[in-house]
């Protein structure tokens, strides 16, 4: 079963129960984590408010600019950053958000008015469709239609067959709840095409876009030029505060920043998070090819370490991954693999799986690997040392 394919409200009642119950587990989670002398996946938006406070300090001692004169409603360093994206991206402008949600709504709405066509084209697991609880149609007014099938992107022969029109093609870029995947260069290019051949435009959702550089063998401005308009965010990757960015040509951006407004988006001091994108920019961004390359290292030493220590069923997916994530499925219950996990970290102070485990299906779980700085420091085997140790605590190797 994918997670994603079954009715959206339904899912998100179900999510919710399961995250109440799990409280307590998450809050032991969250501890070892912090605690812990090594962990695989750590992303620095966990720790506390003083290390996030002292990060960006640090990171920011030395930055030009910090005597100037904070913004107001989006002056000042937020245009500073609004144009740094414009030139990684290679778009005429770009446009600074608090969120992705209301960045995309607002890109997706201006296309409908620009198109006469409301529909948005979309695969059933984009984030629209499984976390924002119908904000297209709810807020904007937009009509979602769910175009391809599986845990993958769309294909130009789905986009080509599709039954009705639609005005905009959305494209999640990696799509994330299929397992943080690709397509090809090939099809990618291909999948456009085919949008353009009905006369549709492109968005991407490339809130992860950072990381994709390594899979396509391309640039951040190659990639966001088969668009016509692209999201960005600054905390998946980049260990932001949060924040995004719309990117595309400069009428789009100013009508988009008129809709900022009126969805209540123009802030007035937002640099805290401007600052943490910009050091993000700086660091992180240059080192994602790398935790990509990593990435599958470490990927490569969990398959090998499960099959080792017996394990009737596992698996990492995808098998090389696309991005610095994916996901691990193992053949338990969500809540026993998760008590494992916190476990070990308690126990040992190495933490191999940080993240939350979910069901997806009876007697079947996930989780989510993410390899940033703190991974880099683990060998192949350090990882298959560290899976065996994880599946001793598993409920039926006690």
């Amino acid at each position: 079963m994918i997670r994603g394919m079954t009715d959206t409200a339904e899912q998100g009642t179900g999510r919710d129960a399961e995250r109440s119950a799990q409280e307590p587990l998450r809050d032991r989670r969250a501890a070892a984590r912090r605690r812990a002398r090594r962990t695989l996946s750590r992303a620095k938006w966990g720790n506390t408010i003083r290390e996030r406070l002292t990060y960006l300090t640090e990171a920011t001692a030395g930055m030009p600019g910090l005597d100037e004169t904070a913004d107001v409603y989006g002056n000042g360093i937020v245009t500073d950053l609004e144009e740094r994206v414009a030139a990684l991206l290679g778009t005429e402008a770009a446009a600074f958000f608090p969120t992705g949600t209301m960045a995309q709504q607002v890109a997706l709405r201006c296309w409908a008015a620009r198109t006469g066509d409301p529909t948005v084209a979309l695969h059933a697991l984009s984030h629209p469709e499984v976390h924002e609880r119908h904000a297209f149609s709810q807020v904007s007014g937009l009509r979602p239609v769910r175009v391809g099938h599986g845990p993958r992107l769309p294909t130009a022969a789905e986009i080509r067959e599709f039954a009705e029109p639609f005005g905009t093609l959305m494209l999640e870029l990696p799509l994330r709840d299929a397992g943080f995947v690709l397509p090809a260069w090939e099809e990618l290019t291909e999948v456009v095409e085919a949008a353009r051949e009905r006369d549709a435009v492109v968005h991407f959702d490339g809130a992860r876009l950072w990381e994709c550089t390594e899979h396509f063998g391309r640039s951040l401005e190659e990639i966001a030029a088969l668009a016509d308009t692209v999201y960005v965010s600054f905390y998946k990757s980049l260990d932001g505060f949060g924040g995004a960015a719309l990117a595309g040509p400069r009428t789009l951006i100013e009508e988009a920043k008129t809709w900022r407004h009126r969805y209540g988006g123009t802030v007035f001091q937002q640099f805290p998070t401007v600052l943490s994108a910009l050091v993000g920019l700086d660091r992180e961004l240059p080192r994602l090819p790398e935790y990509v390359r990593h990435a599958r290292v470490v990927a490569a030493a969990l398959r090998e370490g499960f099959a080792a220590a017996g394990v009737p069923w596992a698996r990492v997916h995808p098998e090389v991954p696309h991005t610095h994530e994916f996901r691990v499925w193992l053949p338990y219950e969500p809540e026993a693999a998760a008590e494992a996990a916190v476990r070990q970290g308690e126990e040992t102070s190495v933490m191999l799986f940080g993240n939350a485990w979910e069901a997806a299906g009876p007697g079947l779980a996930f989780t989510e690997v993410g390899i940033r700085a703190a991974g880099l420091d683990w060998t192949a085997d350090d990882v298959r040392a560290a899976v065996r140790d994880f599946v001793d605590r598993l409920p039926d190797r006690a």
